[in-house]
């Protein structure tokens, strides 16, 4: 039972240090200084944490955390610094809760301990960068609030319960692991969207054109839908949002025939699968929106449908202002009385 309070108060230090490294820090030391709680003989070693000098630097550091955290940005080039400073300090705190129980023993927690706050810190990072990518700010400043509030809260049952705190810590670690797949594609699309954003911000969109061919892999995914063998029109790379019968952030293409005019297609290849659906355009409008690192096609309707968005990088507006015109000129071919002159031209296919 003492091995596993031992683990709990280890673990669970160091998981909380993989989310907010000073604030543990800061608030487990003030705690022990101001004697608010009183250390069990097994954690003697912790003592060290309520030295004046390492409160003030732990504070310091938190305070400067504060504001870093709720910057959009400048949060996420924070957590990039901490990769390596957060699982360390994780990993110290849980060496300094054993104390010399046993060298063997030591080096195993200090493993785990580290992996531990390696994988709460990825998903801090993670979330971070994703929600980045909103256009309002305060997203950033929840994100933050509940992390730290989540930290003094782990301290709390840390306290009163190690083991309920390990029970606690698996859970999370489990769900973690489940959420994994999807957040690491999360991150994965946010990166590329903001590399492709910093390394060609000024793409010539008159040399978008859209192509009348997929890749091999999509074709053979594009077939399973086209059972007529329609001729494709265009085909154009775009990532997937979250939509009733589409994952988020897909790698994928849109696909439009020249025989079935009020119909989309969406192929796309997964780690656990692959995605083909077909898209009933009829009701439906289109308009093309800017957003900071993508531009977007959004397929919305008035009616009770579901609302489809696709993204493609900030190079590509030339090319989404195309699909736009395609789909719009699709659209009013079954709507009498609308003018060839109001609707957008849209060149040839190259």
């Amino acid at each position: 039972m003492e091995t596993l309070q031992l683990l709990g108060v280890a673990l669970g230090l160091a998981s909380l240090a993989g989310i907010n490294l000073y604030l543990t820090v800061f608030v487990t030391g003030l705690a022990i200084n101001q004697q608010w709680v009183v250390l069990a003989p097994q954690y003697a070693p912790l003592q060290v944490l309520g030295h004046p000098a390492i409160i003030a630097i732990a504070g310091t550091l938190y305070f400067i955390q504060f504001f870093a955290d709720k910057v959009t940005w400048v949060d996420s080039i924070w957590d990039s610094i901490h990769t390596v400073i957060r699982p360390i300090g994780g990993a110290f705190l849980a060496v300094r809760v054993l104390g010399n129980v046993n060298p063997v023993f030591d080096v195993i927690v200090a493993l785990l301990a580290g992996g531990v706050a390696l994988t709460t810190h990825g998903l801090k990072a993670g979330t971070r960068l994703v929600a980045n990518t909103s256009p309002e700010p305060f997203s950033n400043i929840a994100l933050s609030v509940t992390e730290d509030a989540t930290v003094i809260g782990g301290l709390a049952l840390i306290h009163y319960s190690p083991i309920l705190s390990l029970v606690v810590l698996a859970l999370g670690l489990a769900c973690i692991f489940y959420f994994a797949p999807k957040i690491i594609r999360a991150v994965k699309i946010r990166l590329f969207l903001a590399w492709r954003k910093l390394t060609a911000p000024a793409a010539d969109k008159a040399a978008a054109e859209l192509a009348a061919t997929l890749p091999a892999d999509y074709d053979i995914l594009f077939h399973k839908l086209n059972l007529l063998g329609e001729k494709i029109e265009w085909a154009a790379p775009c990532i997937s949002t979250a939509s009733q019968r589409i994952p988020a952030n897909l790698f994928g293409y849109l696909v439009a025939t020249f025989e079935q005019p009020q119909q989309l297609y969406f192929v796309a290849k997964s780690g656990w699968g692959k995605i083909a659906e077909s898209l009933e355009l009829e009701g439906y409008k289109v308009s093309q929106e800017p957003k900071f690192l993508t531009e977007n096609l959004v397929l919305h309707s008035l009616e009770q449908k579901p609302k489809f968005v696709f993204l493609f990088d900030r190079t590509k507006s030339g090319l989404v202002g195309k699909i736009t015109a395609s789909l719009q000129r699709r659209l009013a071919a079954r709507q009498p009385g609308v003018s060839e002159k109001s609707l957008p031209k849209l060149e040839p296919v190259g």
